[in-house]
């Protein structure tokens, strides 16, 4: 029995050897990829040590190819060159390991002192994203977020877009308060398109529960007001935030105008405010905002103009979408690109704003409210979610959104359905899943380009 289990204990031993053997042969054969850029500074560097070497001997007014080749000969009448030959070639293969090794591994223990992740995966994933397709995406609030998440996977070319009207809460406070942009949904965006996105979220998202004035404000609120004193306007403490934080992508507010939003309801009432809207429980037939055609932020319109495809949504319709495409350049670069342009349209209705709304009235309210067709394609959830997360939304006045298929192809646009969906099983809370929904985007913009 005893024997049997030192045995068995043997062989285990042996496994995880070999396994560690080949794991550190497999990060070896990755320094050969192509397109990391170290391959070729190594060798320039190995041919520059041996320039310094021979124009040194010359210097000092050696000969040393003459007696280099002298020794060579000698050797060779020793010992036959088809056994010192490969003995030079495999110590001179030895030190060049050797050195690199000790050079990497100390690259790597002052760039990631954890040593959770090898350095050439860090390169290798580093080259893959920054290589990835120019990417937009507009919208706001917690939709925007999700979907930046499952983007930042892909590609480091990110440019997120963001409606800049929102005036409740902690942002709506600094807004008037201070004057700043409402920095809500932007710090969202950054967090989550953060590397250390968990620490940075749960770091951004705090709110301080004590402290005169304090109460209610989140940390990352305060800290890209802070940012946008220091640096003198919000879209350079944006930038210097995304330094800070790692940010895959840039995050953009769609104008630097003190944007806010009204509504008309059906029953004839005029709602002025982004929070008030949906607090209002009417069904928004107009929607627009003052100062009535705000200026696009430029670099908003180059990287729209530049985008490999846009993506529209998911998120409110009426206070985190529409809003982003009230800005007439915005709307217009997006209608001129010639780049594949998709609507992610909601999984759930949402109440005071989208109640009773169908696919099809989704599009109609995006078409209306800037008089252009912005999008070809709109992304469909394709299966129901489960009777705890219905009976949940019901309660709330909430139901899935209809796909009307005659009324959207009627409207031109093309139909792609998936199971993008995420339910949290205790609560019943239902939201799309960022990667499955980056996935899918992602494969659609390939097929898209291609016809």
């Amino acid at each position: 029995m005893t024997i049997g289990l030192i045995k068995q204990a043997i062989h285990v031993l042996r496994l995880e050897s070999n396994r560690g053997k080949h794991h550190r042969i497999n990060q070896w054969v990755k320094w050969l990829a192509p397109g990391l850029l170290v391959k070729r500074w190594l060798l320039l560097s190995a041919s520059g040590m041996l320039l310094v070497t021979l124009g040194f001997a010359i210097w000092i007014k050696l000969t040393p190819i003459f007696y280099t080749t002298q020794l060579l000969q000698r050797i060779a009448d020793i010992v036959p060159s088809y056994v010192s030959g490969p003995i030079a070639m495999g110590a001179g293969l030895l030190l060049v390991w050797w050195g690199q090794t000790r050079t990497l591994g100390s690259i790597t223990e002052a760039l990631m002192p954890a040593g959770e992740t090898e350095l050439v995966d860090v390169l290798l994933t580093h080259r893959r994203l920054h290589r990835g397709p120019k990417i937009v995406a507009i919208g706001g609030g917690t939709g925007l977020s999700t979907l930046l998440r499952g983007l930042k996977e892909y590609s480091a070319n990110i440019t997120a877009i963001v409606t800049v009207a929102d005036d409740g809460g902690s942002s709506g406070r600094l807004r008037r308060e201070i004057g700043v942009l409402p920095p809500g949904d932007i710090r969202n965006c950054l967090a989550a398109l953060a590397d250390e996105e968990k620490l940075m979220t749960e770091l951004f998202q705090y709110r301080f529960r004590a402290g005169d004035g304090l109460v209610g404000h989140s940390f990352g609120n305060l800290f890209l007001t802070a940012m946008g004193e220091i640096t003198g306007d919000m879209v350079q403490a944006i930038a210097t935030s995304s330094r800070v934080l790692a940010v895959r992508g840039e995050v953009l507010p769609a104008t630097l105008s003190d944007m806010r939003l009204w509504a008309r309801l059906s029953d004839g009432r005029y709602i002025e405010g982004e929070s008030t809207i949906t607090e209002a429980g009417g069904s928004i037939v107009e929607l627009g905002c003052t100062p009535a055609n705000p200026p696009a932020l430029p670099q908003a319109v180059a990287a729209l103009r530049e985008a490999d495809f846009i993506v529209i949504g998911p998120g409110s319709l009426y206070t985190s979408v529409i809003p982003n495409l009230l800005v007439p350049e915005i709307a217009a670069a997006i209608e001129q690109s010639n780049a594949p342009r998709i609507y992610v349209c909601n999984i759930m209705t949402q109440p005071g704003e989208t109640q009773g709304y169908s696919v099809g009235d989704h599009i109609r309210a995006i078409d209306r409210a800037c008089g252009k067709r912005l999008f070809d394609a709109v992304l469909v959830q394709r299966s129901m979610p489960s009777a705890k997360a219905l009976i949940r939304y019901a309660q709330e006045n909430s139901n899935p959104v209809p796909l009307d298929r005659d009324v959207v192809e009627q409207l031109g646009r093309r139909i792609l359905t998936a199971n993008v969906m995420d339910e949290d099983e205790q609560t019943g809370l239902v939201r799309h899943n960022p990667k499955a929904l980056a996935r899918v985007l992602f494969r659609w913009c390939s097929r898209a380009q291609m016809t």
